[in-house]
């Protein structure tokens, strides 16, 4: 290998045959090289040997050297460094040419590029003319668009048919519903242009329509043993549509059946047709919800020996629901602690705040705070889902279920029928029971109204009980009044006792002047439904739990569930 400036001088016989000889050698190995030949000019070719196993042919332009291609010497193969080739000239009339595009480095591709919507032409042979069927693309594209050839080929009367993303396979196309012999008694899923018989005697089951359906696909189902209306089909579209909506429907009349044909993604599978099925063959999900909706309870009365705070309503309900029923969801605030605002006088309770369930198709279910305990110069209590207790004096107690409701959602407060002992509050109203009057024989202030217990969450829990009464010696009183259900007892030296969180429970009355009455405990609801429904849609992080077959919410301040 070697290069020469092509100058050959003026020199004696030896150094010109020396001389002569170098450049035929540069001429025989094409200039090769580490560099550009000295004295290079512009149309040179030359061999770039930096690479002595790749060498690289260059074209000298007269500024820039160019490269042409790498020559491998271990795969005997020239590799074109130019990506883009043109084959132009190609004669019309050539026979026996086979034109072939490869490429062997296994991570590119070679494309045959037909620009400008050109066709492909594929003639009928001489004999019989110049006509073709031709292929091409349309004049306009959003995208890119590649068809993906099956693997082999179909069987007689199949036909091609694209999963969407331009794979192509043969199908058979719908030629009507293919009966399927063996009766279904649990869930399955189908196959297009299959029919079942379906027995839902033992339990209900859920039939999955295919995954990747075409238009035109059919599936159909029938009650086999007339039982869908007490044990309904549930029709789920396996991340489909079904009726343009994501949601499964159902099948739940007596002999009913429905043929279901898939259209496209828009509006998914349709009924096209269907038996005993009235309306709509399919119909929407229902499944019962059981709430339990407790507002937050009052607070006790402040200062001398003052009423207990009544406990917030308590209501329950159970309501059918279908799926995508958004059900927005209030827990109420207990009353806040009551402080001494009057110089010694006494400040009766606050308020609970409300609960509430509500949601289209629903009955809005709305529980009322508890009525606030009395105190000493204020002594008649305030009214609400469970009345407060009144004070010392010839008070009267809070009235409960306010407003009323039906079952009652609370119970009255205690009053005072006397003013001698002069030193006891009574206690608040409580769902299960009325509040305690002050017991002026024995000298103890009234205790809360009890609660009412609930299994709903699956274990038993006694809730929105009344505030106790607070008392003291000073006023000639044996004891303050006590609390069950989450309600808070009265005090005989000191504040109240606050209710407790989330029970509904009403704060207990202080005992003597200056002294709090304890705040009411928040309210809570609490939703109960079959786990196999639970969407786990919901806002403001409620409590989860699993009772038996039952998916149970708690929810402990504000939030929303969707079914």
């Amino acid at each position: 290998m070697a290069q020469h400036d092509y100058n050959i001088a003026n020199q004696g016989f030896p150094a010109f045959r020396t001389d002569l000889n170098n450049a035929l050698s540069a001429i025989q190995t094409t200039n090769s090289g580490t560099s550009r030949p000295t004295g290079a000019v512009a149309g040179q070719l030359w061999l770039d040997t930096t690479s002595a196993t790749t060498p690289t042919l260059k074209y000298y332009d007269g500024a820039d050297d160019i490269s042409l291609a790498t020559i491998d010497h271990s795969a005997n193969t020239v590799n074109w460094l130019d990506s883009t080739v043109s084959i132009t000239g190609l004669s019309t009339t050539a026979t026996g040419t086979v034109l072939t595009l490869s490429d062997s480095a296994s991570t590119s591709t070679v494309n045959l590029i037909i620009d400008n919507q050109k066709e492909i032409r594929f003639r009928e042979t001489t004999a019989n003319g110049t006509n073709y069927v031709a292929l091409k693309a349309p004049a306009s594209l959003s995208a890119d668009l590649t068809f993906t050839l099956p693997t082999a080929d179909g069987t007689n009367g199949q036909v091609l048919s694209t999963n969407g993303s331009g794979v192509l396979s043969f199908i058979t196309p719908a030629s009507g519903i293919s009966w399927q012999s063996s009766v279904k008694t649990s869930g399955f899923t189908a196959v297009a242009g299959e029919g079942y018989f379906c027995n839902t005697t033992s339990s209900a089951f859920t039939v999955t329509l295919p995954a990747t359906p075409s238009a035109g696909n059919q599936v159909a189902v029938v009650d086999y043993a007339g039982t869908f209306d007490t044990n309904a089909i549930t029709i789920s579209p396996n991340g489909n549509k079904i009726e343009g909506a994501t949601a499964s429907l159902q099948l739940k009349g007596e002999r009913e059946g429905v043929l279901l044909v898939y259209i496209d993604s828009t509006q998914g599978w349709l009924a096209t047709s269907g038996i005993n099925e009235g309306t709509d063959a399919l119909e929407p999900i229902t499944y019962p919800i059981d709430f339990l909706v407790i507002a937050g309870g009052a607070s006790g009365g402040a200062s001398y020996y003052a009423g207990g705070g009544g406990a917030g309503g308590y209501r329950t309900s159970t309501q059918t629901v279908g799926v995508g029923t958004a059900i927005t969801i209030t827990v109420g605030d207990g009353g806040a602690t009551t402080t001494e605002i009057n110089g010694g006088s006494g400040t009766q309770g606050s308020n609970g705040s409300n609960s509430s369930i509500s949601g289209s198709g629903l009955t809005t279910i709305t529980s009322t705070g508890g009525g606030g305990g009395g105190s000493n110069n204020f002594p008649n209590a305030l009214n609400g889902g469970s009345g407060g207790g009144s004070a010392t004096t010839t008070g009267t107690g809070g009235s409960g279920n306010t407003p009323s409701t039906s079952p009652s959602q609370g119970n009255n407060g205690g009053s005072s029928a006397s003013n001698s002992p002069n030193g006891m509050g009574c206690g608040g109203g409580g769902a299960g029971s009325v509040g305690a009057n002050k017991n002026t024989i024995s000298g103890y202030a009234g205790d809360g109204g009890s609660g009412t217990a609930s299994s709903i969450t699956g274990s038993s829990v006694t809730r929105a009980g009344g505030g106790g009464g607070g008392a003291s010696s000073l006023g000639g009183a044996t004891g303050a009044g006590s609390a069950t259900g989450g309600g808070g007892a009265g005090s005989f030296t000191g504040a109240g006792s606050a209710g407790t969180a989330n029970t509904g429970g009403g704060g207990g009355g202080a005992s003597y002047q200056n002294d709090n009455g304890g705040a009411g405990g928040k309210g809570v609801v609490i939703l109960s439904m079959p786990s196999g429904f639970f969407s786990g849609t919901t806002t403001g992080t409620p409590t989860e739990s699993t009772s038996g077959g039952n998916k149970i919410l708690v929810f402990n301040g504000s939030g929303s569930y969707t079914t």
